[in-house]
């Protein structure tokens, strides 16, 4: 290894992604500073993230701002794992053991627990949500056409994708607003809005443990009762002996309840802006829906870039941009950042439906934690903008109003019209 990495001074980067108010600024703001790192420190670092829950033992932490970068860590999990934590802020470990599910595992216990989960994803089950998908689109639509104004997060982009995760996993139909409101708390614990006066601690642990016992339930219950539900399938799902246990139903609840929803959701929303943002580009949709949206699908995820991070841990000595990243580690990779690289898409900040390739890491950036649930995004994605497109042609929206976080990229509300 080169002598000139062995250097043990470091300074914090110039350019700090650590403050709160970095994660308050608009993506706009915030890629401006991922330009200056993209461009000349693509490996910096930076003092631990503001905010967290718990101090985290660490003196800094490095930040991975190009997409070739970001992909080498998602691929290479002997040099960067996900077993101690995936969040960029320290997480008391009972929270990541019950929240976090597979992804925040490694090697056997990561394949074999994503084998069981993935095992009941059969093309007749795959069949059945596709079609309850469309079905539910279609109802989403036609409710907003019966408007002319309002929320458009809760008219349409909130609505499939807790409908479709809920139906799918067989959660009742009563049960289902309180999951979503808890899964809402686990990604926007760090918002003033959302905390309304409570601990940031509080309103984690609140809708942590409203989840497990809402996924608990479901599973004793599937157990006795089982029906054709996800959530029947998993109860029974064994590979080579191996059964899931409460503990892992449980956590792959609340994973199912918070990926599920917040990354579809926010996806539907930025796209809608920029559909409207770029006029030609929904004109393309109008005229050749079928020929451009599977392409459109891919650029929807990366102009939208619905999970801003994620982190992984060195597993030893390594070196990564021309420097030395020391076992143990932090490696944050700054997804919003990844998507914008210049160096993997021309012209990133422009919302292209024809881009080809698209090397976005919208859904990890590859290895084996590439997102488990991209096949089910992708249907909500084709099924409701089909709807909207060549629906609701009058559809307006006006300015968003953002959470501040630093785990995704969310929209609060957004109004709407219906001219």
């Amino acid at each position: 290894m080169n002598t000139q990495m062995l250097t043990t001074a470091r300074e914090y980067d110039p350019v700090s992604i650590s403050p709160l108010s970095f994660w308050a600024k608009t993506a706009d703001e915030r890629e401006q500073s991922f330009t200056i790192l993209r461009d000349e420190r693509p490996l910096s670092w930076h003092a631990p993230i503001e905010g967290a829950l718990m101090e985290a033992e660490i003196d800094g932490l490095w930040a991975v701002t190009r997409n070739e970068d970001i992909a080498y860590i998602s691929k290479n999990p002997q040099l960067f794992c996900s077993g101690q934590g995936v969040m960029i802020e320290a997480v008391p470990e009972d929270i990541l053991d019950a929240a976090q599910s597979f992804l925040a595992m490694d090697g056997s216990q990561h394949s074999i627990l994503r084998r069981l989960i993935s095992s009941v994803f059969t093309p007749r089950q795959v069949a059945k949500i596709q079609d309850q998908i469309k079905v539910q689109a279609a109802t989403i639509v036609t409710d907003l056409l019966k408007t002319r104004s309002g929320d458009f997060v809760e008219q349409v982009s909130k609505r499939l994708p807790m409908w479709t995760i809920y139906e799918m996993i067989g959660l009742p139909a009563e049960y289902r607003d309180e999951a979503a409101h808890h899964a809402d708390g686990m990604v926007s614990w760090a918002d003033a809005d959302v905390a309304a006066g409570r601990e940031s601690g509080e309103v984690l642990n609140e809708s942590l443990v409203g989840l497990l016992t809402t996924g608990l339930e479901l599973a004793e219950q599937r157990r006795a009762h089982p029906t054709s539900d996800l959530m029947s399938l998993l109860v029974q799902a064994e590979i080579d002996g191996r059964r899931l246990t409460d503990e892992e139903l449980g956590a792959f609840f609340v994973l199912l309840s918070v990926a599920g929803n917040d990354t579809t959701r926010n996806t539907v929303t930025l796209t809608t802006m920029a559909l409207q943002q770029f006029p030609h580009q929904r004109a393309l949709l109008e005229r050749d829906f079928d020929g451009h949206i599977k392409r459109g699908i891919e650029e929807f995820v990366r102009w939208a870039s619905p999970v801003m991070t994620f982190r992984r841990t060195a597993t030893q000595d390594t070196e990564l941009c021309g420097q030395l990243v020391r076992e143990g580690e932090w490696v944050l990779m700054m997804y919003s950042s990844g998507n914008r690289d210049e160096r993997a898409f021309a012209n990133p900040h422009e919302f292209d439906i024809t881009r080809e390739p698209n090397a976005h890491v919208g859904f990890g950036g590859g290895g084996p934690h590439f997102c488990m649930g991209a096949f089910l995004a992708k249907m909500q994605l084709e099924a409701i903008f089909r709807e909207l497109v060549h629906r609701a042609p009058n559809l307006r929206v006006g300015d968003p109003e953002f959470l501040t976080g630093n785990f995704v990229h969310a929209v609060k509300s957004l109004p709407y019209t219906l001219d």
